[in-house]
């Protein structure tokens, strides 16, 4: 599923098509049994663009990351790298230069960062690793000393300031904010074009989350970085991404802009996801808790989300949805009148 996106570039920066990937899982009489985390998956993201994916955990999210960045390898599908079909040229593994354009910040920023070493490592050695040339003057950085001006310059970007200061602290010197924002700046020491973002705030406290949003998003208005948001959380998608991807057992079930699918998802996986944040806002309230998606084996027909859907109806149970648009959006629903494959977008 894909659909328009802003007019932040011309033609996609990453498009993904037909991404599968499936893992096998032990049975309770010790059968194998697959279970798909990406299924069908396709989706664009251009320069400047931020996409979300979003879903409950196990819906696959942390996977297509995983496949986007070369750490896995999928099952079927293409991943193209500004039309470059990056699978077919790289069939094994990605090369330096791919992990060059593409970087993760991780989602625990402690776990990321080696607590042996200082900042100044964890910012020289990806500098030196992949050669790269300073903005000014086209000195290539071939050496520590060499490398440190860029390390003092990206703590700078990343807002921590004393940069001499934070450059000789070690891991656990730092607080969980700042810590996250020394990830950032790794990742931004290769130049990157696209960062993935894996629940980037799900470990911070509260009250900084929306340090590091804002930060995520001026490098987006500024340097015209795509990023692609993997969060459980809609409040942060609607606030940092353009478009929301709503994932349900792998397969995408909505694509829209982010205020449309937040303020009014259409289909009923993405009903109940914000029903279930606003239910949880609420103290005291009888929600019915969602039954979460268990490890089993694929459905062959029928709509994934069927057996856990309270619109369900004949079809549903029988025939599984193509995506169809409504309104400004993609989804896989029945409820939606089928559209032609020229009119998805």
């Amino acid at each position: 599923m894909s659909t328009s996106a802003p007019a932040v570039g011309s033609a996609p920066l990453l498009e993904v098509r037909a991404l599968q990937k499936s893992y096998a899982s032990r049975g309770p009489l010790g059968t194998r049994r697959p279970v798909s985390a990406a299924r069908d998956v396709g989706f664009t993201l251009r320069r400047g663009e931020a996409v979300a994916l979003v879903g409950e955990s196990g819906s696959g999210k942390s996977t297509i990351a995983r496949l986007v960045l070369r750490l896995e390898q999928p099952d079927g599908g293409e991943i193209l790298w500004s039309g470059d079909d990056v699978l077919r040229r790289e069939p094994h593994q990605a090369s330096l230069g791919y992990r060059g354009r593409v970087q993760m910040v991780f989602q625990d920023p402690f776990g990321s960062l080696n607590p042996v070493h200082r900042v100044e490592h964890h910012l020289i050695r990806p500098l030196l690793r992949h050669a790269k040339r300073t903005s000014r003057g086209g000195v290539v950085l071939n050496n520590a000393a060499a490398a440190r001006p860029r390390a003092l310059e990206l703590l700078r970007t990343v807002g921590l300031e004393p940069a001499e200061d934070f450059l000789r602290r070690y891991p656990h010197e730092l607080s969980g904010g700042q810590r996250q924002r020394v990830a950032i700046a790794r990742a931004l020491a290769v130049e990157p074009e696209l960062l993935v973002a894996d629940e980037p705030t799900s470990m911070l406290d509260v009250s900084i989350r929306m340090g590091v949003l804002n930060l995520l998003a001026k490098l987006k208005r500024e340097r015209g970085l795509a990023i692609l948001l993997i969060t459980h959380d809609l409040a942060s998608a609607r606030y940092l991404a353009d478009r929301v991807l709503v994932l349900y057992r792998g397969r995408l079930v909505e694509d829209g802009p982010s205020d449309e699918v937040v303020n009014s998802p259409v289909h009923p996986y993405s009903q109940a996801l914000l029903a279930a944040i606003a239910d949880s806002s609420q103290a005291g309230s009888s929600r019915q808790e969602r039954p979460r998606p268990a490890a089993t084996a694929e459905a062959h027909s029928g709509c994934p989300f069927a057996s856990r859907c309270p619109q369900r109806f004949d079809a549903c149970l029988t025939s599984d949805p193509a995506p169809r648009r409504h309104d400004n959006r993609l989804v896989r629903c029945h409820l939606y009148p089928a559209t032609a494959p020229g009119d998805q977008g």
